[in-house]
């Protein structure tokens, strides 16, 4: 009949076909997936930032070394949190980097290794998240107790009141966060094996 157009032909005009659009949507799918590769150089600067942290131990430990003679008991037990402090830190770099790592870029291939850490079999997002908090209300203790061995030392800077208030407020803070990130990933965990 006149003036009537022919029904549209999917395979006529411009439009992309489904199996066009598939393979669009696979491609982008594919490089939104690729792009967690663009952590890989995070976690290797990481590395660089242990091997400077393993640096300043081994200079602190030798000044103590050398200086032993020199330094009292207090100057001493300073010296030993500033070195649990380094490796706590150090803890958390590795912690971090390897968890990370094996979450979030690409799963690592050590299943035969007899140094592989227990906790990377059963690690996420979630349980990284607290055993992190954990470690920072660790290396918060350890500065807390190094000003409050400081306070009243002659040798030492004198520390103000309110900065040992601001000290315990974060610290506590800290701890207060971790505990709600336990508590939020044990009530998400019981959720999920009840669903399961």
């Amino acid at each position: 009949m006149l003036g009537m157009s022919a029904p549209h032909s999917p395979e006529s005009g411009s439009a992309s076909t489904p199996a066009t659009a598939g393979k669009g949507q696979s491609f982008l799918e594919s490089l939104i997936f690729a792009s967690r590769w663009v952590q890989a150089p995070l976690y290797l600067g990481l590395i660089v930032a242990g091997v400077l942290y393993a640096y300043k131990f081994a200079e602190h430990l030798w000044h103590m070394i050398h200086d032993v003679g020199s330094l009292g008991e207090t100057e001493i037990m300073l010296g030993v949190l500033t070195l649990v402090d380094i490796t706590m830190v150090a803890n958390l770099l590795v912690m971090v980097i390897i968890g990370g790592y094996a979450t979030f870029v690409s799963r690592l291939d050590i299943d035969g290794h007899p140094d592989k850490p227990d906790w990377l079999d059963h690690i996420d997002a979630g349980t990284m998240k607290v055993k992190l908090a954990g470690s920072l209300v660790g290396v918060s203790g350890i500065h807390l107790l190094q000003t409050f061995i400081a306070v009243g030392q002659d040798k030492t800077i004198p520390v103000r009141n309110d900065e040992i208030m601001w000290q315990v407020i974060i610290h506590g803070v800290f701890l207060l966060s971790s505990i709600m990130l336990a508590w939020t990933e044990r009530v998400l965990a019981a959720r999920h094996a009840q669903a399961h």
